[in-house]
C-alpha cells in the first residue's frame, strides 16, 4: 500500500467520525495552541470548551498543518473513535465524574504502541501495516484509565531507528519524512520524532515517545520540549515494538515540565520517585540542591555552549550548589559493547514479538522475514536507507552467547559501577549537561550526522536504566536546544522537580511558528 493512501484512509476514518457529531458553533473557535494540560482543564472546567471540541480543533490544526501546508508528517494515523472517546467523557464530566489531570485531553502515542483502536501499530514498516491488536499496551490502557483520549499514532524513525546505519531521522515507509516543527528543512531527530513534532506543533495536548538510546531526549531537544526518558521498568513495556527490553522505556514528550509530570505518573506502575525533597512540583526550590556539571562535549556549537553556561548560572541564582565533574573513564568503553549488546537482544525480542501477532494479518514471523520483506518491497522500504543493522543483528547468536555476556558485563560496569554510580557517589543528587542541537539538515544520502555535542552522560542513562530529562534551554539560530539532567535510578520525580525549578527561573522554551 503506498504511504499516501495510508495516511488518508487513516485520516478520512477519524474525519468522518468527526463530522457525524460537530460541536456548536461557539466550541469551533477555541484554539489550543500552545495550552498546557492545566490550562485546558480550566477552559473545559468553565465550559470554554469540550472535550469533542477541543479533539476536532486538534484534527483541525493537523489537517491543516501536517497533513498539508507545511505538511510536517508528524501524525502517522488518527483514530477514528477519538471524537466518540471525547464525547463519553463529557458525559462524564456532566456526570460530575472526573478521572484525574488528564480527563479528555487528546494524546498521540509513538506508532509502535500498541492500542485495541482500529489503528495498526506498525513502527513505521509495511510490513506490519495491517497489525490490529486486540488490547491496549500496559501504557495505554493507564492512559485511558486517566481519561486521556488517544487521538492516534505519531510517525516515528523507523523500526525505532534500529535499521540502518546511515538512517534518516524521522523517516519511515509508512510515514515518511517528519520535519522538525521549528524548520521543515531540518532533522526533527529520533526515533519519535513524530512525537516530539507533534507536541511543539500543539497538534496534541502531548505525546508518548519510546527511547532505547536518546530517542525521546534528542528529539524533545531539537523540538523545544520537555522530555522525559523514565527509570527502565517504571512504565510496562509489555505492548511496545521491542528493540532492547534492558534499555526500552516509553516517556512523556510535553511542552511544559508540570505536563511531563502528569503524563509520566500516569503511565508509571508505581510512584515517581521524589528523593528528600517532597513530593510537590510547584513548591520545589532549587536551594541547596547539589548538581554535578559534566564539561561541554566536543563538537557542541558554541552558543550551545553559551547557553549552557546560561543555565548553570540561572540554577546557581536560584540556590543550586554546582559541582564541576569528569566524565568517567568508562564512559569510553560504552560505544562498541552497547551496539553489540543491541544485536543480540534485538533478535531475540523482535522474533519473540512477531511470533505473538496475527498471521492472517502479519506474514513476517522471524527477524530474517523482515530482512527478505524489505528486499521484496524494496521500492517502498528501501528507497532512503537500507537494513545493515538487521543484517548484522540477524548473523548473532541468542543470548546465551559469550560474546552476549561480555558486552553486557562491560555495559553493566562502564555505565553504571564506574559511570553514573561513581559520579553520583560524590555527594551529587543530578548530573547536568548540554542536550544536542541545535538540529542539522535533513540528509537522505549520509543519514544522521549525530553532530551538536550528545552528552555521554544520556547515553550512560540510556544504558543503565537511571532516568533522564531534557529540558529547553533556548535557541540557537532560531533552533532549539535543552540541557540534560540525569538522576539516580527510581528518581524520576527529582529530575522533574529540578526541570520545574529551572523552568520557573528561565522560560526558556519559544514555540514554533509554523508556516503555512
Amino acid at each position: 500500500m503506498d504511504r499516501r493512501v495510508f495516511i488518508q484512509t487513516a485520516g478520512a476514518l477519524s474525519l468522518a467520525a468527526s463530522a457525524r457529531g460537530r460541536s456548536a458553533p461557539s466550541d469551533r473557535g477555541f484554539d489550543p495552541t500552545e495550552q498546557s494540560f492545566a490550562s485546558l482543564q480550566h477552559a473545559l472546567a468553565t465550559g470554554a470548551v469540550t472535550s469533542e471540541a477541543l479533539t476536532l480543533a486538534y484534527l483541525e490544526r493537523i489537517a491543516r498543518l501536517d497533513r498539508h501546508g507545511p505538511e510536517h508528517r508528524s501524525v502517522l494515523s488518527l483514530n477514528p473513535g477519538a471524537v466518540g472517546a471525547a464525547r463519553a467523557l463529557d458525559a462524564e464530566r456532566k456526570a460530575g465524574k472526573l478521572r484525574g489531570p488528564l480527563h479528555g485531553l487528546p494524546i498521540l502515542l509513538k506508532d509502535n504502541i500498541e492500542t485495541k483502536d482500529p489503528m495498526p501499530t506498525t513502527a513505521g514498516s509495511f510490513a506490519l501495516a495491517r497489525s490490529l491488536r486486540p488490547a491496549d499496551a500496559p501504557l495505554a490502557a493507564r492512559l485511558r484509565t486517566a481519561g486521556a483520549i488517544v487521538l492516534g499514532k505519531a510517525n516515528l524513525s523507523e523500526w525505532a531507528n534500529f535499521r540502518s546505519t546511515r538512517s534518516s531521522s524521522g523517516w519511515s515507509g509508512i510515514g515518511g519524512q517528519t520535519r522538525n516543527a521549528y524548520a521543515r528543512e531540518r532533522n526533527p531527530s529520533g526515533s519519535s520524532a513524530g512525537s516530539g513534532v507533534a507536541a511543539a506543533a500543539s497538534f496534541c495536548a502531548g505525546a508518548v515517545g519510546t527511547e532505547t538510546n536518546g530517542s525521546i531526549l534528542s528529539p524533545s531537544s531539537l523540538n523545544g520540549l520537555v522530555g522525559l526518558k523514565p527509570t527502565v521498568g517504571l512504565v510496562s513495556g509489555k505492548g511496545v515494538v521491542p528493540i532492547s527490553p534492558r534499555q526500552d522505556t516509553a516517556g512523556p514528550m510535553c511542552r511544559c515540565v508540570a505536563d511531563a509530570a502528569v503524563l509520566a505518573a500516569a503511565m508509571a506502575e508505581r510512584a515517581l520517585g521524589f528523593g528528600a525533597h517532597g513530593s510537590d512540583l510547584e513548591a520545589f526550590r532549587l536551594q541547596g540542591v547539589r548538581i554535578g556539571a559534566m564539561p561541554v562535549p566536543k563538537g557542541a556549537h558554541p552558543d550551545t555552549s553559551r547557553l549552557y553556561t546560561a543555565a548553570r548560572s540561572a540554577l546557581t541564582k536560584e540556590g543550586a550548589v554546582i559541582v564541576d565533574l569528569k566524565p568517567p573513564p568508562a564512559f569510553d568503553e560504552l560505544d562498541e559493547p552497547e551496539l553489540e549488546a543491541l544485536l543480540f537482544e534485538f533478535k531475540a525480542a523482535i522474533n519473540d514479538y512477531l511470533a505473538t501477532l496475527d498471521p492472517s494479518q502479519v506474514e513476517v514471523k522471524t527477524l530474517a522475514d523482515l530482512i527478505a520483506f524489505n528486499r521484496a518491497h524494496a521500492d517502498e522500504e528501501l528507497v532512503v536507507f537500507g537494513q545493515e543493522i538487521f543484517e548484522m543483528a540477524e548473523a548473532h547468536g541468542p543470548l546465551s552467547d559469550p560474546a552476549y555476556l561480555k558486552a553486557l558485563a562491560t555495559l553493566q560496569r562502564a555505565a553504571d559501577t564506574d559511570g553514573l554510580a561513581s559520579l553520583l557517589s560524590q555527594g551529587i543528587e543530578v548530573l547536568l549537561a548540554p542536550s544536542n542541537g541545535p538540529a542539522e539538515l535533513i540528509d537522505p544520502v549520509w543519514g544522521d550526522r549525530r553532530g551538536g555535542g550528545w552528552s555521554q552522560i544520556a547515553g550512560a542513562a540510556a544504558i543503565a536504566g537511571f532516568p533522564s530529562l531534557t529540558v529547553p534551554a533556548g535557541l540557537v539560530s532560531d533552533l532549539p536546544v535543552g540541557i540534560t539532567l540525569v538522576g539516580n535510578r527510581n528518581q524520576d520525580g527529582l529530575l522533574l522537580q529540578v526541570a520545574r525549578g529551572y523552568e520557573r527561573a528561565t522560560s526558556a522554551r519559544v514555540p514554533p511558528h509554523l508556516m503555512v
